[in-house]
C-alpha cells in the first residue's frame, strides 16, 4: 500500500467544492515543514509533541482554521461536517501534527452553546490564542463509567466553592491552565442530583497533579488532588445542583469527536508504513489493511450522516454509536500495526496507547446499553 488510502483525501470530497479542496491542499503543502510532518509521523498517543503542536496551532489560527466547527462569529471556521472531514483527512495524508485540544473540541463548543456572555468573552479568545489549555475532570477512583458516582466535594462558602477530593485519568492535566469538572455540591445527594459543573483555574492553591505513567514510561493521564481549593461559584455552566444536565451535554460533544476519521486514517497510515518494511507484508496482512481502510470509509460516511442529522436516533445515542465504532476500529488498526512491525518501539507504543480507547468517555459496554435503549431493546 502507498499510504494514500486508495481514495482521495476524503471519501466526502464529492460534497466539498473544488475551491475549498484546492485551498486546503495548497495551505497544507505550504505550511507543513518536514519537521512538522516528522512530528506527526512520530505521534503515538492523542497529541503530538507540545513544541510541534504550538507551531501548528499558530499556523492554523493565523489561517482561521484552528476551530473548524465553531461558528465564524466566535472565531471559528464555520465548516460543515464534510469540510471538516476533508481537512482532517488531507492533514492525515500529509502527516500534520495531531492537535487534540479539549478547549477547541469540547469545552469551547459547550461554552458557545450554554455559557454566559461573560464566559464567552473571557474563555473563547483565550482558547483560540493558546493562552488557555483545558483538561477534563470527571473520572474519580470510584466514578469511571458510572460518572454519577462522583464525590469530589464542592462546599459553598460565600461566593466561592471549596473543592476537596480527587480526579483520576485526567488527560494532559500536566499542561492545562484550566479544568472543567463535575463536583457534588449537595452532600446528601446521590446519582445525578446535587452536582455542579465548574470551570477551575489549575494554578489555584491546593491543586496537585501526579502523573500516571504508561508501560513505556511516558504519560498522558494524571491524578489531580484538590485540598480545599477555593474557586468562584460564578465560574460554572448551568445551575448549582444541575451539573448532571450540563455534563451530559458535554459528554455528547466529547464522544462525537474524541476519535475522528482523521485520527483513524493516521493510525492506518502508520500501520501501512510498518507493512512496507524488509520483506514487505504477508498477503493476509495486506488484505486486512485493505479491509480496515474500507471500515474507515464506512465510519466516515456515518460521521457525515450523523452531522447532517440523518440518523434515526437522538443525538446522545448517535454519539455512542460513533464512539464505539471509532474506538474499536482504532484498536483493530493498531493491532494490525503491531503485527506488521512487532519489534518496533513505535508500533508497540501505538498499540499500548489505544488499549484504553474503549474505556475512556464511557466503556463500550455502557454505550451499547445506551444504544440498546434507544432502539427499543428490552
Amino acid at each position: 500500500m502507498d499510504g494514500g488510502f486508495g481514495i482521495t483525501p476524503s471519501g466526502t470530497s464529492g460534497e466539498v467544492d473544488r475551491a475549498f479542496r484546492g485551498a486546503v491542499d495548497a495551505f497544507l503543502e505550504e505550511a507543513l515543514s518536514e519537521d512538522l510532518r516528522a512530528a506527526g509521523r512520530a505521534t503515538t498517543g492523542l497529541k503530538s509533541s507540545p513544541e510541534a503542536c504550538a507551531v501548528w496551532r499558530d499556523k492554523l489560527r493565523a489561517r482561521g482554521w484552528l476551530a473548524p466547527s465553531w461558528p465564524v462569529e466566535h472565531g471559528g471556521a464555520g465548516w460543515s461536517t464534510a469540510q471538516r472531514l476533508y481537512f482532517e483527512n488531507a492533514s492525515a495524508l500529509r502527516d500534520a501534527p495531531l492537535l487534540q485540544s479539549s478547549g477547541i473540541r469540547t469545552i469551547g463548543p459547550l461554552i458557545i452553546a450554554e455559557g454566559t456572555l461573560e464566559q464567552k468573552l473571557r474563555y473563547l479568545p483565550a482558547i483560540l490564542s493558546g493562552r488557555h489549555e483545558w483538561c477534563q475532570g470527571f473520572s474519580e477512583p470510584q466514578a469511571g463509567s458510572d460518572l454519577s458516582a462522583v464525590s469530589l466535594r464542592a462546599e459553598r462558602e460565600g461566593d466561592d466553592f471549596i473543592l476537596t477530593g480527587s480526579k483520576l485519568w485526567t488527560s494532559f492535566a500536566q499542561y492545562a491552565t484550566h479544568m472543567f469538572l463535575l463536583a457534588r455540591c449537595d452532600p446528601g445527594s446521590t446519582g445525578g442530583d446535587g452536582l455542579v459543573f465548574l470551570l477551575v483555574e489549575m494554578n489555584r492553591p491546593g491543586i496537585k497533579v501526579n502523573p500516571i505513567r504508561f508501560i513505556d514510561g511516558e504519560y498522558e493521564t494524571n491524578e489531580v488532588f484538590f485540598d480545599r481549593v477555593r474557586t468562584p461559584a460564578a465560574d460554572r455552566i448551568g445551575e448549582i445542583g444541575g451539573g448532571w444536565k450540563t455534563a451530559k451535554r458535554l459528554m455528547a460533544i466529547a464522544r462525537s469527536n474524541n476519535t475522528t476519521t482523521g485520527m483513524l486514517r493516521r493510525a492506518l497510515r502508520a500501520a501501512e508504513r510498518g507493512a512496507t518494511g524488509p520483506g514487505g507484508a504477508a498477503p493476509s496482512l495486506r488484505a486486512r489493511l485493505g479491509q480496515l481502510a474500507m471500515r474507515i470509509d464506512m465510519f466516515e460516511a456515518l460521521e457525515v450522516h450523523a452531522g447532517a442529522g440523518r440518523i434515526s436516533i437522538d443525538d446522545a445515542p448517535a454519539t455512542s454509536v460513533l464512539k464505539v465504532m471509532a474506538t474499536e476500529l482504532h484498536q483493530a488498526i493498531t493491532e494490525a500495526g503491531i503485527e506488521a512491525a512487532p519489534d518496533t518501539d513505535f508500533a508497540q507504543a501505538k498499540y499500548f496507547a489505544t488499549r484504553a480507547a474503549t474505556i475512556y468517555s464511557g466503556t463500550s459496554e455502557v454505550h451499547r446499553n445506551i444504544i440498546a435503549r434507544a432502539i427499543g431493546c428490552p
